[in-house]
């Protein structure tokens, strides 16, 4: 499968700057299930800045907003 990196960096939120893996879904998604996470796309801008990636955050954030689908 082809990358599409400048595609997915027009939608990515990832707001760490640093990140090697911006743009680049397949290797973002392994990293981060690797740790137990979930990757910046999951969040919602006021909790991805907090770079807490956690299933216990994402979980937080769901139903502190109310959201059905993120």
């Amino acid at each position: 499968m082809e990358c599409i990196k400048d595609d997915n960096l027009a939608i990515c939120n990832c707001s760490y700057e640093p990140c090697a893996k911006k743009g680049k879904c397949c290797e973002c998604l392994h990293y981060h299930r690797r740790n137990g996470e979930l990757p910046a796309c999951f969040f919602h801008e006021s909790y991805e800045k907090s770079y807490d990636r956690s299933v216990h955050n994402f979980i937080k954030m769901v139903n502190t907003m109310g959201m059905r689908t993120v």
